[in-house]
């Protein structure tokens, strides 16, 4: 089953021809898509788009690059949209030090405030971790939750073992179609394949083969293709695996209807 693990389906990017996007990831094989929201303003864009396109299963969060606009007010409708929405994970959540000039406390405070609410409501997060992986890590040990997935993971192997450990997936996607991205290449082909699921990050982190253009989810058959002869395996088996991989990490996708 090929499940793309983080694509943000509800973004403007989409709003000319978001029907035709959604048929063509279905007809490409796309069984199911996980749509993160990024702040309280789009809550509700996630959840009309979850309703509107079979397969597509929310998350909700808020996402680091969008905390200097949050107030506390708004963990308060992230803990309602959470006991109402339905999601099988909180997120986009996490830390992003990549961006000059970001206030890294401000950061921390929505980061651990959201893994309590992720504890609270025993689900897994979706994890944003440029440039952060070692804050993110010491956070996640102090704040135990139920796993989940690293989104767009480039970090050591060091770091991937102690995210295996804590019980996390570690999601790729575009960025690892570059035959220049040879740290990223090599953590694909030689990561556990039990840990890995796959991703689009639409409309963003577009595949070699797109270049500067906008990303879709139909392109995950040709990301696991490209997973698949990284590994030297047949791409029946990276979709197989890295589908398992998921609904392992995001078992209410299952609960709710997927793959039945």
């Amino acid at each position: 089953m090929l499940i793309d693990t983080h694509c943000h389906l509800d973004a403007a990017e989409f709003d000319a021809d978001r029907d035709a996007v959604a048929a063509a990831a279905h007809a490409a094989g796309v069984a199911a898509m996980v749509i993160p929201a990024v702040a309280k303003w789009n809550f509700a864009q996630v959840t009309e788009v979850c309703q509107r396109y079979p397969g597509c299963w929310p998350a909700y969060g808020i996402h680091p690059l969008y905390v200097d606009r949050a107030v506390p007010e708004d963990l308060e409708a992230l803990r309602a949209q959470l006991a109402a929405g339905q999601p099988v994970a909180v997120g986009e959540i996490g830390l992003d030090f990549y961006v000059e000039g970001v206030d890294r406390e401000r950061q921390a405070f929505y980061f651990s405030e959201q893994l309590k609410l992720a504890r609270k409501f025993d689900l897994p997060v979706i994890l944003h971790v440029r440039r952060a992986i070692d804050a993110i890590l010491q956070q996640l040990r102090r704040y135990k939750v139920k796993g989940g997935i690293a989104h767009a993971f480039n970090g050591s192997r060091q770091q991937a073992d102690e995210f295996m450990r804590l019980g996390f997936k570690l999601g790729f996607g575009g960025a690892m179609t570059y035959e220049r991205a040879l740290h990223l290449r090599e953590l694909a082909r030689t990561l556990p394949l039990d840990c890995i699921v796959l991703e689009t990050d639409a409309p963003d982190i577009p595949p070699a083969w797109i270049g500067k253009g906008r990303n879709s989810p139909a392109e995950l058959p040709r990301i696991a293709a490209v997973l698949a002869e990284l590994r030297g395996v047949e791409v029946g088996c990276i979709m197989e695996k890295t589908g398992h991989n998921a609904l392992e990490t995001l078992p209410k996708i299952m609960e709710m209807g997927a793959g039945a």
